[in-house]
This record gives C-alpha cells, sequence and structure tokens, in this order.
C-alpha cells in the first residue's frame, strides 16, 4: 500500500490535514484498520479533525474509541444534536476527553449515547469543582423529584423519577470517568477518583431512599441512617463495587413500636436495594450488599441503636470490629449516623484487647486467600490490595487505642498517618502506597471498561493491551510489572504483617501501652524490675520529645519492658537498652529493624537482659546489632574468611600497630558475632566450640606468619589442651607449643613478639597465648628445635606430658614440619600395647593428686564445673584412659576431641552405650555451664553457683531451659553423679 507523505506529516507533526491510511492508524494503535479508515471516511464523522484521530491513537483501545464516536454521532443526529457534536468534536480538549472516554469503556460510550443531549455538558465536568459530596445530592435529589433541602427527602410519584435517577448517576459518573481518563499521571489521581466515585454513591443512596420512601407506606414512623462499611466507607470506591452498608432506624416519633420501626425500616432497605440494582434501559447502579451487618445474612436487616450497641458488646467476633473501622454515616437521618458512630468508634479501638485478636485477624486473611484465584486476582490473590489493607488495618487496629492520630478510615491517610507516627518505615510506606495506586488504577481500568464488578486480571491479549496502553506500560512487559509489585507487596505484607510485636502488644492493657508514670510503677515491679523508679526514667529518656525515634521507642517500649521481664535482669535489659539506643541515635536503621523485625527485637531483648558481657560489647559494635534480624549474618565466618580479611588489611596498611589494631578490632567484633549466634540459637555448642577455636587458630596463625614475615625461619605451632581439641570456651587460653626446624634465636624472638602482640590487654575478651605447657614448663625454652622436641619426649617427657599430646595438633606452620610433628606426636601418645600396670598406677594417683590439690578451698567437690566430681576433667580423663590403653592398637580412635573421641570408642566397643551417654551428658552441660556463666557474668567461672540470681540466670541460658534456678543446679548434680560413677570405675578401677 502506498503511504501518503501528507499522512505521515500529519502524524508526525500534528499539522491538520493529510489523510489517514492503513498503516498510519496502525502506527496509532489502530487494530482494525479497514473497518476504522470506512468509519473515518463516513458521512456521520465527515465532521471529525485529524486532530482528534491522533487523539483516539492514545485511547486505551482505538478502534473501539472510533467505534463508540461512530455510534455516537448517530445518536446526535437522531436527537438533533449534530451542531452539538460537531462542537465537541472540534474543540481539542472535549473531543480528546471524549475518545479517552470512549476507549476505555464501552458502557460509558452506550451512557453517552443516551444521554447525547448534555454531552457537552459531561465532557466540561462543571458538577466536580467544589464541594462534590453536597453537589451530587443535589443533583440525584432533583432528578427524582425531591427537595435537597427537605429533612425528609421524598420522590416524586411514577415511574420517571426511577429512570431519571440513573440517568443523572451516569451523568455524574461520565463526569468521573472523563476527568479520571484525561488525568497525565492517573495514579497520582487515583485517591481523588474513588472519593468522587464515594461522594457519588453517598449521593445515589440519598437518591434511591427518597425513591424508597415514596413506594413504602408509613415511611414518616421511621428514622433510617445509611451506614457505608468496606470501601464506600472509606471513601475509596471503585466503579463498580458491592456497596457495603448496614442500617440504623429509630421511631420517628413516641407511640412507634420496636417491631414497626424494624418492618418499616427493613421494607426501606429492601425497597432502596432494589431501585439500585434492578437492571433498565438506562442501566443499572450496582449491588447493595448488608452482610456486614450483625450476623450476616441470619442477622435482622435493620437495628436500632441499642441492638447495635448490645451485639457488638456481647457477641460480635473480630472481623465485625475490623468492618467497623470504616463505618461511616453516608446517607439519610445524619444525626442518627452521628450517634451509631459514636458508639462505634471506641468499640473498634478496644477490639485488639480481644484475647486472640491478632491471631484471628490473620487467620481471616489466610481464608480469604485460600478461596481466591492467587495469582490473577488483583484485590485478594497474593500481594493484592487486600494484603495492603490488612495490613495497614492491623497496624491501626493494635496501635490505635494509644495513638489517635493514626485513626484514620482511608487507605493511603491511615498508611500515612502510620509513618508520620513511625509504625512503617518511609521507604516501606512509600512502596506500599505507590503499589495501592498502581494496582487501584488497574482495577478502574478493568471494571471501567463494561462497568462491570472485577479485579481478575485479564489473559486474553487484546484485554492485556488495552490495559497496558491505559497505565503507560508495554502490553508484553505488563504482566511482569504487575507480579514484580505483587511479589514485593507480599513480601511487605509478611514482613510487617506478621510482626510478633504486634501480638504483643495487642496482649497489653491500656496502662501498660500508654506507659505513663502512675500505672507503670507498680506494674514493672510486679513483673520482676527490682527498681522501678529507675527504669521509669529510662522509659522518660527514650520516649521523650516529638522525635520520629520517640515515636518509635513508643511503640517498642510497651513490648519490650514485658520482654526484658522474660529474661533474667529485666533492669539490666533496659538499661542496657538505652545506652545502646543512645549510641545508635543517629542512624537511620535501628529503631526501624526493631519494629519491622520482630526476630531481631526479641533476640535483641532477651541477650541484653542476660549478659553484661554482650550489652557492653554492643556499645562497642554497636552495628553488629544489624545481624540479629538475619541468621546468615551470624554465622561465624570461617579461618580463611578471617585469613582473607587481615590479609586485605594488611596489604592497605601503612605500619605494624595498624595492623595489629585491626587484629584486635576483627577478633572482638567476631567474638560479638558468636555471643550473638549462640544466645540467638544459631549454634549448637559443638559449633560454638569450632567457632571460637577457628577465630583463635586464624588471629594466632596470621600474627605468627606476620611476624615471621621477613625471617628465614619454619616456625610451627602446636596448639593444646582446649584449643587443641577445638573445644576453647570464651576466655579460653590458646595453649601453645612453638617449634622450629633451625635458627632457633630467630624463631624465639617472633614466638616472644607473637605473644606480645595477643597477650597485650584490648577491649572485650583478651586473647592469652600460653606456652606453660611445653617441655619442662616456664623453666624451660619458649622455643624447641625439632630435633629437641622429638628427643624430649622420647627421653625425658614424664607420661601426662605424653598425656597431654592427646590434645595436640598442628595449627600453622610449613605443611612438611607440621606433618613431621604430628608423627612424632602419634608415636608418643599412641603407643601399641597401651599402658603398663604402673602407668595405670599413676594415671590414678595423678588424678587424685588434681582433685586434692588443685580444687579450690571452700569450694564443694560436687560444684566445680572442670575439676569437681563428675565435671569436665573427669570426662576427659576417662576418655584420655582409654584413648591410653587402645589408640596405640585401633587408628579410628585417634581423635583430639572429646566428643569425637567418645563416639569412637563407643563404636569400637570400649564404652558401653550407656557409659558413653553419662559422660557426654556430663561434659557438655558443664562445658555449657561455663559458658553461661561468662555470658552472664562477664568473666569465666568454674563453680556452680548457690545463689539464686545467678542460678536462674544460667538456668535460662543453657539450651535446654528448666522451671526454675534449683532445677539446674538439681539437673547438674544428677548428671554429673552419673559421670562420676563411671569415671571411678575407668580411672581408679573403683
Amino acid at each position: 500500500m502506498r503511504l501518503e507523505t501528507g499522512a505521515i506529516e500529519a502524524l508526525q507533526s500534528g499539522e491538520s490535514g493529510g489523510e489517514f491510511t492503513h498503516f498510519d492508524l496502525a502506527r496509532l494503535g489502530f487494530v482494525r484498520t479497514d473497518r476504522s479508515a470506512a468509519l473515518l471516511a463516513s458521512a456521520s464523522l465527515s465532521c471529525v479533525p485529524p486532530q482528534l484521530v491522533r487523539a483516539m491513537g492514545t485511547a486505551a483501545d482505538p478502534d473501539e474509541a472510533l467505534l463508540g464516536l461512530t455510534r455516537l454521532a448517530d445518536a446526535a443526529q437522531a436527537a438533533g444534536q449534530t451542531h452539538q457534536f460537531a462542537r465537541v468534536v472540534g474543540d481539542e480538549r472535549l473531543g480528546r476527553t471524549l475518545v479517552l472516554v470512549l476507549g476505555s469503556s464501552i458502557a460509558l460510550g452506550d451512557a453517552l449515547a443516551r444521554q447525547v443531549n448534555e454531552l457537552e455538558e459531561i465532557l466540561q465536568c462543571p458538577t466536580l469543582d467544589g464541594p462534590t459530596r453536597e453537589r451530587f445530592r443535589e443533583v440525584m435529589l432533583a432528578a427524582v423529584g425531591s427537595d435537597p433541602s427537605a429533612a425528609v427527602p421524598v420522590a416524586a410519584p411514577g415511574p420517571e423519577p426511577r429512570r431519571a435517577f440513573r440517568r443523572a448517576y451516569y451523568f455524574l459518573l461520565a463526569q468521573i470517568a472523563a476527568r479520571d481518563v484525561g488525568a497525565e499521571a492517573p495514579a497520582d489521581s487515583q485517591a481523588e477518583i474513588s472519593r468522587l466515585l464515594s461522594d457519588l454513591a453517598d449521593a445515589a443512596l440519598e437518591g434511591a431512599l427518597a425513591l424508597a420512601r415514596a413506594a413504602t407506606e408509613g415511611h414518616e414512623a421511621v428514622r433510617l441512617a445509611i451506614i457505608a462499611m468496606g470501601k464506600t466507607g472509606a471513601r475509596e470506591l471503585n466503579y463498580v463495587s458491592d456497596v457495603d452498608v448496614m442500617y440504623v432506624a429509630e421511631p420517628a416519633h413516641e407511640g412507634v413500636s420496636e417491631d414497626e420501626v424494624t418492618r418499616v425500616g427493613s421494607a426501606l432497605a429492601r425497597e432502596l436495594a432494589r431501585v439500585c440494582e434492578e437492571r433498565t434501559a438506562e442501566g443499572s447502579l450496582w449491588a447493595i450488599d448488608a452482610n456486614l451487618r450483625p450476623e450476616g445474612r441470619d442477622g435482622e436487616l435493620v437495628r436500632t441503636i441499642d441492638s447495635y450497641a448490645r451485639y457488638y458488646r456481647k457477641w460480635a467476633r473480630t472481623w465485625e470490629f475490623q468492618a467497623l473501622l470504616k463505618a461511616r454515616a453516608c446517607a439519610g437521618d445524619r444525626l442518627l449516623g452521628e450517634r451509631f458512630e459514636e458508639i462505634a468508634t471506641p468499640l473498634v479501638w478496644q477490639a485488639s484487647t480481644r484475647e486472640g485478636f491478632v491471631d484471628d485477624t490473620r487467620a481471616m486473611r489466610a481464608r480469604v486467600l485460600a478461596h481466591a484465584d492467587a495469582e490473577r486476582d488483583l484485590k485478594l490473590g497474593r500481594g493484592g490490595l487486600r494484603d495492603i489493607e490488612f495490613t495497614i488495618q492491623l497496624l491501626q487496629m493494635v496501635h490505635g487505642r494509644a495513638d489517635e492520630n493514626i485513626r484514620e478510615a482511608g487507605t493511603l491517610d491511615a498508611l500515612d498517618a502510620l509513618t508520620r507516627g513511625g509504625y512503617v518505615g518511609r521507604e516501606h510506606s512509600a512502596e506500599l502506597a505507590e503499589a495501592y495506586r498502581f494496582l487501584r488504577v488497574c482495577e478502574h481500568r478493568l471494571q471501567m471498561w463494561r462497568l462491570r464488578r472485577t479485579h481478575m486480571l485479564p489473559t486474553g491479549e487484546r484485554d492485556i493491551r488495552r490495559l497496558a496502553r491505559t497505565v503507560g506500560a508495554q502490553p508484553a512487559k505488563l504482566p511482569a510489572e504487575i507480579d514484580t509489585v505483587r511479589r514485593r507487596v507480599r513480601q511487605l505484607h509478611e514482613e510487617i504483617y506478621y510482626r510478633p510485636l504486634l501480638a504483643t502488644s495487642a496482649g497489653l492493657s491500656d496502662g501498660q501501652i500508654a506507659l505513663s508514670a502512675e500505672a507503670q510503677r507498680d506494674r514493672l515491679e510486679a513483673i520482676g524490675y527490682r527498681d522501678p523508679k529507675r527504669a521509669l526514667q529510662h522509659i522518660d529518656t527514650l520516649t521523650r520529645g516529638l522525635s520520629r525515634g520517640a515515636a518509635i521507642q513508643k511503640q517498642l517500649l510497651p513490648a519490650f519492658l514485658e520482654w526484658f521481664a522474660g529474661g533474667v535482669d529485666p533492669d539490666l535489659g533496659l538499661l542496657s537498652f538505652r545506652r545502646l539506643s543512645e549510641t545508635l541515635r543517629e542512624t537511620h536503621w535501628f529503631l526501624g529493624m526493631l519494629r519491622d523485625s520482630g526476630v531481631a527485637a526479641e533476640r535483641l531483648t532477651h541477650i541484653l537482659s542476660s549478659s553484661r558481657y554482650v550489652g557492653e560489647q554492643l556499645e562497642q559494635h554497636p552495628n553488629t546489632v544489624r545481624w540479629l534480624s538475619n541468621d546468615a549474618q551470624l554465622q561465624p565466618l570461617t579461618r580463611a574468611q578471617i585469613t582473607r580479611e587481615l590479609d586485605s588489611i594488611a596489604g592497605l596498611a601503612t605500619n605494624d600497630e595498624h595492623v595489629i589494631d585491626a587484629l584486635r578490632g576483627v577478633r572482638a567484633r567476631e567474638i560479638v558475632r558468636i555471643c550473638l549466634a549462640h544466645l540467638s540459637g544459631v549454634l549448637d555448642l559443638r559449633e560454638l566450640a569450632r567457632a571460637l577455636t577457628d577465630l583463635a587458630e586464624a588471629i594466632l596463625a596470621f600474627t605468627v606468619t606476620r611476624v615471621s614475615a621477613e625471617a628465614d625461619v619454619a616456625l610451627c605451632v602446636i596448639a593444646m589442651g582446649s584449643f587443641g581439641a577445638g573445644e576453647m570456651g570464651y576466655s579460653s587460653d590458646a595453649d601453645v607449643q612453638f617449634v622450629c626446624e633451625d635458627n632457633l634465636e630467630v624463631a624465639t624472638r617472633i614466638a616472644a613478639r607473637v605473644q606480645k602482640i595477643l597477650n597485650a590487654p584490648a577491649s572485650g575478651i583478651n586473647m592469652r597465648v600460653n606456652a606453660d605447657l611445653r617441655p619442662e614448663g616456664r623453666s624451660g625454652p619458649l622455643v624447641r628445635t625439632r630435633t629437641s622436641f622429638e628427643d624430649y619426649y622420647a627421653h625425658h617427657a614424664e607420661r601426662w606430658e605424653r598425656q597431654a599430646l592427646l590434645r595436640a595438633r598442628c595449627v600453622s606452620g610449613p605443611k612438611d614440619l607440621c606433618e613431621t610433628l604430628t608423627a612424632i606426636m602419634d608415636r608418643e601418645r599412641y603407643r601399641p600395647g597401651g599402658m603398663d600396670a604402673h602407668e595405670r598406677r599413676d594415671f590414678a594417683r595423678m588424678k587424685a593428686r588434681i582433685e586434692g590439690e588443685r580444687l579450690p578451698r571452700g569450694v564443694r567437690p560436687s560444684h566445680h564445673l572442670k575439676l569437681g566430681r563428675g565435671g569436665t576433667t573427669d570426662v576427659e580423663w576417662c576418655v584420655q584412659r582409654l584413648l591410653l590403653e587402645h589408640a596405640g592398637n585401633d587408628e579410628s580412635l585417634r581423635s583430639v576431641g572429646t566428643l569425637d573421641a567418645l563416639a569412637a570408642l563407643e563404636n569400637a566397643g570400649h564404652l558401653t552405650p550407656s557409659d558413653a551417654l553419662a559422660l557426654r551428658r556430663a561434659w557438655m552441660l558443664a562445658w555449657e555451664l561455663r559458658r553461661a556463666l561468662f555470658l552472664w557474668r562477664g568473666r569465666e567461672s568454674d563453680v556452680l553457683p548457690t545463689d539464686l540470681v545467678d542460678l536462674n540466670a544460667i538456668a535460662t541460658l543453657v539450651r535446654e531451659p528448666v522451671e526454675n534456678a534449683r532445677a539446674i543446679e538439681e539437673r547438674y548434680l544428677k548428671v554429673t553423679r552419673h559421670s562420676r560413677q563411671v569415671a571411678e570405675r575407668l580411672i581408679f578401677d573403683e
């Protein structure tokens, strides 16, 4: 087909004139170009200028816009309105508005054809200026022949008022649609369009009630108010949606019985619904849904004020109070409607105190989702409008009883208020608002097409294309864009809607939630605060002022105070939280994270009220609090990861002091990470020991490598004791031996330098490198050559020194040297044939001597976790006795770790399952209690406390909490009694 130059110029330049070819029309977005070309050439559209054809190209469906324009031209000709039609299409603004409406709605095109006499007035939208609610009401009441100023408007008799009622409705609806489709940014005007649609619904209900009065005998005896619910009540209605209402009726004068009020009121309500729902040539409005009333479909259609009050106070379910959140008197007797609002509002804001309120609300959302098309339903599906609405409503109902500023009916108004109050983060709020407007615009456009109630995403190509053009998206990308929005909405919904903080806050009393000094002092003392006066001072400091931070603290503290009280020391927890809050005062993420992440909030309150040490360390390393919301970030770094970080730091450092500072900083930070992971339940006991050991290995190995970088020496570090066994605690010494191949003098200087660096005082836990387990102890050389090391153990070492090698392994040094030293140690510790009788007696005497000499005075043997009866030393000596006996002949037993060796000995049959279990339980409980005491007190302790406060603390911190403080003591004594019996048989042959 030949392309006309004039047509292209007309298309590109926007100038008038030029004939449109099929190609031109296709470029504008027309699909059926043959039909469109024929229509444009018809006599009825001869007055249509080229710029109007180009305007059709911007419509949602250019083909339907042109078809609708043709029908409208024919209707204008039939009505003798051709001059008006010509004026409209010749006016650039009016003509463009007209084709945008026609391309967006077949149904409104039909409505305009029915009201072609008023076409020009409709497109000029005169009624939308000023107070639309009152103006719409005047139009609707005037249409039915009623006086808008009358106290009780009644429609004129006959069928004509009903036809005029529908014409007036579509007259106003078309004006709203004209403004909507003409908006440059539909999402920005979405709230205004929904408000106009709600105002129109209010006015229509007034007109329908006037018609119902005219058709209902005895209506004068009853005052009737219509209460808008749902979207209508919130003034955020769609184009086509069930209008949710309830009816309130009262006698209009004395002598009218309650039965008569119910009978006449119900007749009015039924007739009103019939007026709105019946289908006629003038069209219909929408369905009236009164199922939100008490008892739903089974309940009375109309109730008195007292009847509503009794029902809501005695029988109403949780969801019914959520529905009342949007209740608004919208039509009928205004004073009666206001009285209903007065009784309903306080009930809404006390509903969250009902038992199970939050769980019931969440369950209701789950039921709705279960019956929805999760993928296509924009309203009820995952990430749809209902997720946004339920999220906002739950926040309002939980926090609104104490904060009147968030008591808004409209979704966006409520979201804005929640954001100002700090209940929703600014970024999350902006995302939810943008998603809400976008999804509502999509819903509006879907409904506008045929004025049918729908919120299902289309599947047809043409329907998707039409929707995409209305929201400014590419048809091929629109489904993915909507899916992206909904996934993010669902993510935010789950983050906010399922906050544990909501359930906790909902369960608090008004006195607790208000945080008033008078109500709090007794409460704080009752739940376990030893110094409620000081606690109130902390609360006042945290919540004072009008800042956003103070607002968020007011949300957090009611729940936090309860959570602190559930910890070991509520006073410590609140004090530590105040200090941490002051440290992080200027950050934007801290309080928002605690508000949005229930996991982080509960973990932090537990940690601060359970560990003085960690609370102090968090003040030194406050950014580590971020890790509490993410288990992956709580996972301890591996030795390789720590080494890479330290190597990177060393590569940028200008001197050794900077490296040493960084070394200590990394270690302190990682200790905090391990503590947080331990107290958050992310690490089990074996993982905790491994993490602490890996950290010590990485720090020590890096330091040795750094110090010896320029020296020509092969230096190996052998880990001993708990370090060698991979069982270090928070403040365990790193017991080591230093062995070199040659260059002894240089190696000694290096070892001394390593000790000096790592044993220097630092914040947190000092890492003490202890070489006292070396041959000859402190009196022996700090470093031995490989030859000297081998000779000592072959000819001079005592039996206990070979025993100590059972927990030794090389952790740093050249591979070949480490392998050689390991072979030497294996030869000495794993001797074929085991121990002889003399060695067995010496073994038992040494153990008895340790019990007699090393146990501190005044400490009961049963309560010393390390050296006491059945404690860790008993278990370790049992294991070592069996290894000395059998590991020389069985390589499967050669494990340096206590628990690994226990398992190997049991598998090999050297320990019965019951003995192995007794030893394992005792060792793990004693080891865990020592770690718990450190976290609680901030220092290591080997003695099971007798003080009830300390016992309660460690009872809370152990992996299997007990009911009370004494129970942990009883458990320990019972477990170690069994392990001691095993030890006496294995060590002392008793």
